[in-house]
């Protein structure tokens, strides 16, 4: 089984980004963040056409998430129930008896902005959950993929010393982030070796892509179940090259 991860930054906009990629990468499940469409407007028929099976939350011009998946998805939820909030950034779903969770974490402006209060208020919440949905799918195991903004280590930056306190590289975010790790689940990314370097994120500003000058923040964290199974993860930076992407690439890992 191979699954994946994907900021599009506007499904409307990507939308034949996204079957061109599905077309070489027929993952068996895809989970999207930022695809800010309201639901009526969703691709329903042009994904199911790309042989996929869909659940989403959206709502207009930012924010919205959905699942893609090759087999059916059964008891979606949609937000966290711990959680209120009118931002559509959650959505689970059971395929092939593995809980999915995709997640688009709030990006938190700055440092100490009530957005960056609002993001760390909703990771610890989350955490909550996810503690919940962990006991609740020990059987077949849980991965929670997604956008989650933040950097875990210096060497998911590209220059530590400019980021450092920052929003995304800043010391509660990292421990909010290694809190949900700690609930027992692994970065898949870290589980292999892998090109220093290595990030998913680059600023469309002053030639960010071209020059490198990206993060590692688009994450695929297992649960000890499903780590055992993974056989390989990368990311794809081919569909960064081309015209008006997303200025994320996909993260793709293999379970055997």
């Amino acid at each position: 089984m191979k699954i994946a991860t994907w900021n599009v930054n506007s499904l409307k906009v990507r939308l034949a980004h996204l079957l061109q990629w599905l077309e070489a990468n027929p993952v068996d499940v895809l989970c999207l963040q930022e695809t800010k469409l309201t639901d009526d407007k969703f691709p329903i028929s042009e994904i199911n056409a790309a042989g996929y099976e869909v659940a989403f939350s959206g709502q207009k011009t930012y924010n919205g998430v959905a699942i893609l998946s090759k087999l059916p998805l059964t008891d979606v939820v949609r937000n966290n129930p711990l959680f209120p909030d009118e931002q559509q950034r959650i959505l689970a779903a059971t395929i092939g008896g593995v809980r999915f969770i995709c997640a688009y974490v709030p990006n938190g402006q700055a440092v100490d902005t009530d957005k960056y209060a609002y993001k760390l208020a909703w990771l610890a919440s989350l955490r909550d959950w996810l503690a919940d949905e962990m006991r609740a799918h020990a059987g077949g195991g849980l991965a929670i993929l997604g956008d989650y903004n933040i950097a875990p280590e210096d060497r998911d930056v590209h220059d530590p010393a400019a980021w450092a306190g920052q929003v995304l590289c800043s010391d509660k975010e990292r421990a909010a982030l290694t809190a949900l790790v700690d609930l027992g689940l692994t970065d898949a990314f870290r589980l292999f070796e892998q090109a220093d370097k290595s990030f998913s994120w680059w600023d469309y500003r002053q030639l960010g892509y071209q020059k490198n000058k990206g993060l590692r923040i688009d994450h695929i964290l297992l649960s000890d179940a499903l780590a055992k199974r993974c056989t390989a993860c990368a990311i794809d930076r081919v569909p960064r090259k081309w015209e008006q992407p997303s200025d994320h690439a996909p993260v793709i890992a293999t379970l055997g």
